[in-house]
């Protein structure tokens, strides 16, 4: 008889990393071809724009999700209850106390952790009186090897799993011919929602940089707007003089998002909090050396110096010193592009993610 697996998780919309993977692992064949499988979806949110607003108006779907984990608790009885915990915000709290109703009626429990806040958590006595309830004798599924030190003092290593995500190798089902750019401009691609998070300010001061040095250089920025809207991204550009260097594209999907890959000659990723970024690797698979911050499990995905630099977070200066030296030598930008690439295929496909992912899942059950 197959094992039971209640997956409650995130999916889309909105899209973001944990919704994306939510979806990953609700289509995966790989993953639920031996198990029997049950899903939640934990998200109250459309859109990016009403994530931590309006929560009485979320009120009536959170319930739903309550009545629903309670139904499945009771009538489906499974041997593992995943769940993809948010640890940012006040989402965590209305996390915890599903993953608390999932313990009252005894159940094994796996968190998965797409974000990070945990180890800011301390200085709250019911977070932490939370956090141990939570995490004792349970298991927990890592991105990345850094983010260890973000659950450390609740839960031991023997009961971690490191999972990094995986994308879908679309790339080599389809032409990846380089769009050639209409004039000499090196082409630097930003493509996350426009937040502060993001690092889109620290991005567009490290244009102003390399404006001021007269490098040949063209910045695009592509994503939905959020705490950054479209207005207060204008008014930056023009404060810094880049209207003429500077374009935010709004946001591209599919085809549109694959040109703008396919056009781009440098991906840049100055994010301020970040557990992984599935971002970094549809750049790799486009063959692009990546510029991004030392955050989160991102060391283990960009090898520094051979498939792009990575730089102290909130640095504009330095942000800016390792994009000179990418705009200045074409073949340094090459070189790291196709290392990217087949670091991409060795290590971060979607299979590999999911054979994985199935692994922990079948270990647990």
């Amino acid at each position: 008889m197959k094992k039971k697996v209640l997956f409650i998780l995130h999916l889309p919309p909105p899209v973001h990393g944990s919704s994306m993977v939510g979806q990953y692992i609700k289509n995966s064949s790989i993953i639920n071809e031996a198990i029997h499988s049950e899903f939640i979806n934990l998200g109250t949110s459309k859109s990016l724009d009403e994530i931590g607003k309006n929560p009485v108006q979320k009120i009536g779907a959170y319930l739903k999700i309550v009545f629903q984990t309670l139904k499945q608790l009771i009538v489906f009885r499974p041997n593992l209850v995943y769940i993809a915990l948010t640890a940012k915000g006040k989402a965590f709290y209305k996390d915890a106390f599903i993953a608390l109703l999932a313990k009252l009626f005894g159940r094994k429990i796996v968190y998965h952790l797409h974000n990070r806040s945990i180890a800011e958590r301390q200085e709250k006595w019911l977070d932490v009186v939370l956090c141990k309830l939570l995490f004792k004798n349970a298991d927990v599924i890592l991105l990345s090897k850094y983010l260890y030190p973000e659950i450390q003092k609740y839960v031991p290593e023997n009961r971690v799993h490191y999972c990094p995500n995986g994308i879908p190798d679309t790339v080599s089902k389809i032409p990846n011919e380089k769009i050639p750019n209409s004039d000499e401009r090196v082409a630097i691609l930003f493509l996350s929602n426009l937040m502060r998070a993001k690092g889109v300010f620290v991005l567009l001061e490290a244009c102003g940089i390399l404006q001021e040095k007269q490098l040949p250089f063209h910045c695009t920025f592509i994503g939905g707007e959020s705490d950054i809207t479209s207005e207060i991204f204008q008014k930056k550009v023009s404060e810094l003089g880049l209207s003429e260097k500077v374009h935010y594209a709004g946001k591209k999907y599919g085809a549109e998002k694959e040109r703008a890959f396919s056009k781009a000659d440098i991906f840049a990723f100055p994010t301020l909090n970040e557990t992984f970024g599935l971002v970094n690797l549809e750049a790799m698979q486009f063959s692009l050396p990546i510029v991004a911050t030392f955050e989160g499990g991102i060391p283990d995905v960009v090898e520094e110096g051979k498939t792009g630099f990575l730089v102290e977070k909130e640095n504009a200066g330095a942000f800016a010193e390792k994009l000179e030296i990418l705009i200045k030598n074409g073949e340094l930008r090459k070189r790291m592009g196709e290392a990217g690439k087949l670091r991409f295929e060795r290590h971060f496909t979607l299979t590999t993610f999911e054979n994985r992912f199935s692994s922990i899942i079948h270990k647990l059950v």
